[in-house]
């Protein structure tokens, strides 16, 4: 906050998987980057923050897509690429192609 205005925000979900046929690990606990906002700092400074909150709650691991403007701190952070490709179908909506900083995904 500078002032009574919040300048920055960052959010994430946990998401507990499962483990099947292991002896030692039952869950894994997740946690996916949400909804993000910067206007006072870097976005790598702000999703460090969010990674240092994860790792306070004890989540294994933290996902974020290439969506919004995560391009900005993935490469910095060490993020490493997933194994699979996210399709979304967006019903009934005609739209140009677009590059993955220009999408934005809410859900409700």
């Amino acid at each position: 906050q500078k002032e009574g205005t919040i300048t920055d925000f960052l959010s994430f979900y946990e998401l507990p998987m499962s483990v099947l046929n292991n002896p030692t690990h039952k869950h894994v606990k997740t946690a996916y980057s949400y909804y993000n906002v910067v206007s006072s700092v870097a976005w790598h400074q702000l999703m460090y923050d969010a990674l240092i909150l994860a790792k306070q709650i004890n989540v294994d691991v933290f996902h974020a897509t290439t969506i919004f403007d995560n391009g900005k701190f993935l490469e910095k952070l060490k993020f490493k690429p997933g194994g699979g490709n996210l399709n979304y179908y967006l019903y009934n909506w005609k739209c140009k192609q677009m590059t993955p900083d220009q999408v934005g995904l809410v859900c409700v």
